[in-house]
């Protein structure tokens, strides 16, 4: 079982996502330049909404920080053990071959134990790690010899198994947010974990020109012989109606967290997450805080279908009729031609358009609001895992 998910929204002036000169990242599709947000910057996005709709217990961070959430984790529990709950944590890592090293950031996480990249570690495995490297140090478990030489048989066989039991509690269910956008691990591949969604980069459907504002700032308290501007700069933006694809394969993300039900939750928070987000750059410059015009969610038992060549000609204006509404129906098109000449009948679809019905879409789709879609997405679910 497949979800596809379609956005048509429209950014006011912005620069949501920045390459490296600090201007709107873009792309060229059909020839012409579009505006571009990555999918990195929309699914960071996504996991912001998250933590406001899922129990933390059922979600994960992404850190170089994990030795010190273990180490607090450690001390909540066991404050007597809380001058070792640093070596505690370092050493449990050790075990799945985790380096850590200090940090060599400026400010207060200077000299502070980081690994050495970034890990998506779920906050239940947090404390299962600190529960694991209490017990051990109760029982006087020497987990401190990983990677050293001259070991006995009977040390290693005590540390292969010691790192086992740790592996367990990484293949334990997933948190939702790792089980949907994976986890890769380079020195422990054993604890990686294939994300069950994919998110496109998102790119405007109409050709965009990069501007520049040039502005100024003004020092409140100069002198009246002296009025000038006190500092001067420029900032790339571009306004545009972007194209948002997503796909989720809800047969993988039920089988990463072990529990139908679970899968549905994961599927329809990842709808409302999807559309209810924004990446949040330069939005104290510009407050683009806009929500998507259309919506269509395709539910299929075949495989996943982008319609993402529905825009390789950009959508240009017409008297009377915004690029956005020009966009669902082109979307709606591609979408029944897909449809009519490829035989891919969707299990279920639902559609959310603010210009009202679209004609290529009404026949084989429910217009709803955002509400009615999850509560049709989640029914339709429960129905297909409950069989």
């Amino acid at each position: 079982m497949f979800m596809d998910i379609h956005c048509i929204q429209q950014v006011p002036p912005s620069n949501i996502n920045r390459d490296d000169t600090g201007s709107p990242k873009t792309a060229y599709v059909g020839g012409a330049l579009r505006s571009r947000v990555s999918s990195q910057a929309w699914k960071r996005a996504m996991r912001g909404v998250f933590d406001d709709m899922l129990d933390s217990d059922k979600l994960g961070k992404r850190t170089k920080g994990v030795v010190a959430l273990i180490a607090s984790s450690i001390t909540a529990k066991r404050p007597d053990l809380a001058e070792s709950a640093e070596e505690l944590g370092q050493r449990v890592l050790a075990l799945e071959g985790i380096g850590v090293k200090a940090s060599n950031r400026a400010g207060s996480d200077k000299g502070t134990l980081v690994t050495d990249y970034l890990i998506f570690i779920a906050n239940n495995e947090i404390d299962k790690l600190a529960d694991w490297a209490i017990a051990a140090s109760d029982k006087g478990r020497d987990f401190s010899k990983v990677g050293k030489k001259g070991l006995s048989k009977a040390e290693k066989t005590d540390l292969a198994k010691m790192k086992n039991e740790v592996s367990e509690i990484f293949h334990g269910p997933q948190a939702i947010d790792i089980a949907l956008f994976g986890r890769m691990l380079a020195n422990a591949p054993d604890l990686n974990t294939d994300a069950s969604a994919q998110v496109a980069h998102a790119f405007s459907i109409d050709q965009i020109t990069p501007e520049y504002d040039y502005f100024t700032a003004v020092d409140d308290c100069a002198s009246e012989d002296n009025a000038g501007a006190a500092m001067l700069d420029t900032v790339g933006f571009n306004s545009s109606t972007l194209y948002r694809y997503a796909a989720v394969n809800i047969d993988a993300l039920k089988e990463q967290l072990q529990d139908a039900s679970a899968a549905v939750e994961g599927a329809v928070a990842f709808v409302e997450a999807f559309i209810k987000s924004m990446p949040s750059g330069k939005q104290n410059t510009f407050a683009n805080h806009t929500l998507p015009e259309d919506v269509v969610v395709v539910l299929r038992d075949s495989q996943p279908i982008s319609a993402a060549d529905a825009f390789e000609e950009p959508v240009r204006r017409k008297e009377g009729v915004s690029v956005s509404r020009q966009g669902i129906e082109r979307l709606g098109k591609r979408l029944n031609e897909i449809r009519v000449n490829y035989s891919e009948e969707p299990v279920k679809a639902w559609y959310i358009a603010s210009g009202g019905e679209v004609d290529s879409l009404k026949e084989w789709s429910e217009q709803v609001s955002l509400p009615d879609l999850e509560h049709g997405l989640r029914e339709t679910l429960n129905a297909v895992y409950s069989a």
